[in-house]
């Protein structure tokens, strides 16, 4: 491997947990440079980070996990860029994994939890809804949509950046833009041993923010997908409701025009919603042609 690699770990209040791995990372042949994005934390991560030699880059206030994923991305000059969490669930050991798929020619390579290494029941049965539903909107299978753990070339991920959320839900975003690219990507399974420290994650309230990807998927990748059955659903009911009054009734409801009405909205609204998501990829494309 003759690429400069970066590796770039969002990191709030993680210090006890970069004592571990930062050392880990440094033994890794090739690694160009680590950058720690520091998010406001409150412990010692910045000294931390300076007695292990690493770049550092602070946010000045809490902006989130995909706001430091960003801001690691725009100070890494790495051909290769590796993102993990500082958390200690991403075993530096498996980032030769990644890269070497790369080399293999893929365009990202994703570290895919094995079920034992979700953290509770809840949080499995809700990845693999959204694994699922993923898979059914990109035409790929789709083995762990939101792991942060990931080897991208750093040139394709970069012109995603104005795509990325500030929250959480920054993998779901580059995952789907990239296969609506036409990228190539591919899941390595990977176990990820219990998080060192307290989870940042709230589920209730970050369990709506999930629920939400779902609906971030829709516009990000094919609308039309999702409102086209829609339609195609109130259309059928609007003809055998009309077929039904007309039989029994003779006539023609208000609600049969209703059903028949609302069918067509949804479709020209998908419709309307697919032609501003090929706008949005076609001047990327355009961008980084």
């Amino acid at each position: 491997m003759n690429k400069k690699i970066s590796v770039i770990i969002p990191a709030r209040n993680e210090a006890e947990s970069l004592k571990v791995i930062l050392p880990e990372i440094a033994r890794i042949k090739n690694i160009f440079e680590i950058i720690v994005v520091d998010d406001a934390s409150e412990d010692n991560t910045a000294a931390i980070c300076a007695d292990n030699n690493v770049k550092i880059v602070s946010h000045v206030y809490h902006k989130g996990n995909g706001a430091s994923i960003k801001s690691g991305a725009r100070k890494a000059t790495g051909e290769y860029l590796v993102f993990m969490d500082a958390d200690g669930q991403h075993e530096p050991k498996n980032i030769t994994a990644l890269l070497n798929e790369l080399d293999n020619g893929y365009d990202m390579v994703i570290g895919a939890r094995e079920r034992d290494s979700h953290a509770s029941l809840p949080r499995y049965i809700a990845n693999l809804i959204y694994n699922k539903f993923a898979s059914y909107m990109s035409g790929h299978e789709i083995m762990d949509l939101t792991s942060g753990f990931r080897a991208v070339k750093s040139t394709y991920f970069k012109k995603f950046l104005y795509l990325l959320p500030n929250g959480f839900s920054y993998p779901t975003t580059i995952t789907m833009a990239f296969f609506r690219s036409g990228f190539s990507i591919k899941y390595i399974p990977i176990d990820c041993p219990p998080r060192i420290g307290s989870s940042h994650i709230r589920l209730i309230k970050d369990g709506i923010k999930f629920f939400l990807i779902i609906f971030r998927l829709t516009s990000l990748y094919s609308p039309l997908k999702i409102f086209a059955p829609i339609s195609l659903m109130l259309f059928i009911t609007g003809i055998g409701y009309y077929g039904y009054t007309y039989i029994y009734a003779e006539r023609f409801t208000n609600m049969s025009i209703l059903f028949l009405l609302t069918s067509v909205i949804i479709f020209m609204i998908g419709l309307l919603a697919e032609q501003i998501t090929f706008l949005i990829y076609s001047e990327s494309q355009k961008q980084d042609d």
